[in-house]
């Protein structure tokens, strides 16, 4: 099971740029979703690569859904070259997003997030439009369920401040 306080936590303190999306930043706006895994949008410089490499390397970052055994390096190197890793660690699952679809990067996202706090912790999340329009260009099915539940949400006025 995912500790989403944990790996925040670890991130946060790790002073990592990172804006939460996906499922725990529903969650965040008051959606009764559940989710195994924590979703973040990660700002691509090389001080940051750094921060997420160090901060995540005694969790033992490895992809998800790989045979173990696999020749993998969790390093500046990894990071640097690929984009968006899906991973398992000792507190559970995690994708790091270099950019995300219909949104983009974190410096295109960060115009439209707000801080919230999530589990305990304070913690720069999409903002409500920004979540809605953005699940709802993924189009999965699961993506459809939550906009709508965001929506009424949204129209209810119980937006988080």
């Amino acid at each position: 099971m995912t500790q989403f306080r944990e790996l925040l936590r670890v991130l946060s303190e790790a002073g990592v740029e990172f804006i939460v999306v996906g499922g725990v930043a529903a969650f965040a706006h008051g959606a009764a979703r559940v989710t195994l895994d924590l979703d973040l949008v990660y700002r691509r410089t090389p001080a940051n690569l750094e921060r997420i490499v160090q901060a995540l390397a005694p969790h033992h970052p490895y992809p998800r859904g790989a045979p173990d055994g696999l020749p993998f390096h969790w390093d500046g190197s990894t990071v640097q070259f690929g984009i968006n890793f899906a991973l398992r660690t000792n507190l559970g699952f995690l994708d790091l997003l270099g950019e995300i679809s219909a949104g983009g990067t974190y410096d295109d996202l960060l115009a439209h997030t707000q801080l919230i706090e999530v589990y305990a912790m304070p913690c720069r999340c999409l903002d409500l439009e920004e979540l809605i329009r953005v699940k709802r260009a993924v189009g999965r099915p699961k993506d459809f369920e939550v906009v709508a539940e965001l929506e009424a949400i949204r129209d209810r006025g119980d937006l988080q401040e």
